[in-house]
């Protein structure tokens, strides 16, 4: 089983999720999700999702380097104020790992898998907010 996840970037809340059943890559899934996504936003995104440009999709993806080609100075200023901004989002991943749902197998039915992720970020929403009020 495969989980995406669309987390804000300074909240930390979850904005969507999506599961898809077999080995599908990220980019694949992120296709098929965003058929279903209403919102337009600036996304923030790893270097597995280097075609969402020509998709006409408005994102921040780190730059990459190869062996005769390395980043200049100004490519690695951006890829460190991406991984500055893109941290907060795997502090969110590693607190939902506290769950086990995305740490290990899923060994339950495939059919609650989607169920149960959105429970889970609904009530990590939910904590977020109690904090953030008091």
């Amino acid at each position: 089983m495969k989980a995406q996840l669309t987390i804000h970037y300074k909240t930390g809340q979850f904005i969507s999720t999506a599961i898809a059943q077999g080995s599908v890559h990220d980019f694949q899934l992120f296709k098929k999700q965003r058929k279903k996504q209403k919102f337009k936003a600036l996304l923030l995104v790893d270097k597995g999702y280097q075609g969402l440009n020509r998709l006409g999709v408005n994102c921040l993806i780190p730059f990459k380097s190869s062996k005769n080609k390395p980043l200049t100075l100004l490519h690695k200023q951006i890829n460190r104020e991406i991984g500055k901004r893109h941290i907060q989002i795997e502090h969110v991943n590693g607190k939902l790992k506290t769950f086990r749902i995305l740490a290990e197998r899923y060994r339950n039915r495939r059919k609650r898998m989607g169920l149960r992720l959105n429970l889970i970020a609904a009530i990590y929403n939910m904590e977020w907010l109690c904090c953030i009020n008091m």
